[in-house]
């Protein structure tokens, strides 16, 4: 559920008038629903309650600073992948004890920074990286608390370039070679090997991998037990769906994942860590464009704006759909045709949804691209030295541009010129 509805005949977020917004920021523009954040926050905050936990939004996902601190005020950890997105929860005021560093290659500068800002945990993803974070840890006279992550070459049925848990990926160390990784990290000066992470991949809509994954890791807990390990905690990543065509199949319920865990690891007595990202943040956001042009071509139709795959690039990069509506109500009579809805960047692959039914639209017409609050603006770039676009948060009826669009002086001010020239 998302708050985004049609009122008076005009798309509002939440109490605010789309159009209002256009208006005053100009398009295109992303806006985010506060209220729909802190409904999907809840909601999964919920389905876990029976469960000792702690939810770590994925900062990847989005991760401007209201965004961060929105979910922060609910209760929320994060999930960082780089140096720069732990700066950007702890400048949202998170808590370094909520903080979990993952990504495969973790440099010693970032392991530094980490570990003297006393971050919670770093989630290991190869051997190397390990005695890596051993020297860093033992240099500084720290102890870093780290869980290994597991790839349990588990096939999550989600896009390849999405999916993290089969053998083929880059992610994590090979089931079979955890427990002699375990043996090598207790011996090491400044690692306590504490924790277990798993995550098999993103947009899951079917909770059997969760499943068949979730068992082999209570296996590998146990035996870990055996040789020894004291196995606190399990950080479960994250990947559960959301509905990104309003005809498909709903996502399952979190309810339902929580289940799983409760069936398969509830026993342990773990804490768990969630890692939830497109989860909370997917529907909760939207990019409003304009209409430029209406082109006919000898072979297809195509509907120009004036976002880009510069602004979203989800679908050229993971052939990603996302559903296109007006942000005027339009009649169910209204004359529909097919055609690409496409961008005024130089290549072909610039297109935000292709051989799509529209209504019939009109230069200066607004248009809302839907579930697109998750990897649109933080994968957003300046191609054809396009400006990036502002971000826009909503609250009841008010909203504040939590981004603004910078200036061509701005962009190009980024270059310098050789001393030569």
């Amino acid at each position: 559920m998302h708050h985004f509805t049609y009122k008076n005949g005009v798309l509002h977020a939440e109490d605010v008038s789309l159009t209002n917004i256009a208006n005053e920021v100009g398009t295109p523009f992303y806006c985010y629903s506060s209220a729909t954040l802190e409904r999907h926050y809840t909601v999964f905050e919920q389905s876990l309650s029976e469960l000792d936990h702690l939810i770590c939004y994925a900062l990847k996902a989005n991760s401007n600073q209201a965004v961060i601190k929105t979910l922060s005020k609910l209760g929320a950890g994060m999930d960082v992948v780089s140096e720069g997105e732990m700066h950007r929860a702890l400048k949202a005021g998170v808590s370094p004890k909520k903080i979990c560093f993952a990504g495969v290659g973790k440099t010693k500068a970032e392991m530094t920074a980490a570990l003297n800002a006393n971050i919670l945990s770093f989630n290991i993803e190869s051997e190397p990286e390990l005695h890596a974070l051993s020297q860093v840890a033992s240099a500084l006279g720290k102890t870093a608390h780290i869980a290994i992550r597991i790839n349990p070459d588990v096939d999550a049925k989600t896009h390849a370039k999405i999916s993290t848990g089969k053998a083929e990926n880059k992610f994590g160390i090979a089931y079979e070679q955890a427990r002699q990784i375990y043996a090598t990290a207790a011996k090491l000066d400044g690692i306590d090997p504490h924790g277990i992470h798993m995550h098999i991949g993103s947009q899951i809509t079917d909770l059997s991998p969760f499943k068949n994954a979730f068992k082999l890791l209570r296996e590998l807990i146990l035996a870990l037990r055996d040789d020894g390990h004291n196995i606190t905690h399990a950080d479960l990543g994250g990947g559960l769906g959301i509905p990104y065509e309003e005809t498909e199949q709903s996502p399952p319920h979190p309810q339902k994942y929580a289940q799983i865990i409760k069936d398969t690891l509830g026993d342990l007595r773990l804490t768990f860590i969630f890692e939830p990202g497109r989860l909370i943040t997917g529907n909760a956001g939207i990019l409003v464009s304009k209409v430029l042009y209406l082109k006919q071509g000898s072979a297809k139709d195509f509907l120009i704006v004036d976002a880009a795959m510069n602004d979203l690039i989800r679908p050229t990069l993971y052939e990603a759909y996302h559903q296109i509506i007006p942000v005027n109500e339009q009649a169910n009579d209204t004359p529909k045709r097919t055609m690409d809805v496409v961008g005024p960047v130089c290549e072909t692959g610039d297109f935000l949804a292709e051989n799509r039914e529209l209504a019939q639209l009109a230069p200066d017409d607004l248009i809302a691209v839907l579930s697109a609050g998750a990897y649109g603006a933080v994968q957003a770039g300046t191609y054809n030295s396009r400006l990036l676009v502002p971000e826009v948060m909503v609250k009841g009826k008010d909203f504040a541009v939590i981004r603004p669009r910078p200036t061509y002086e701005d962009l190009i001010n980024q270059d310098q010129l050789p001393t030569w020239l």
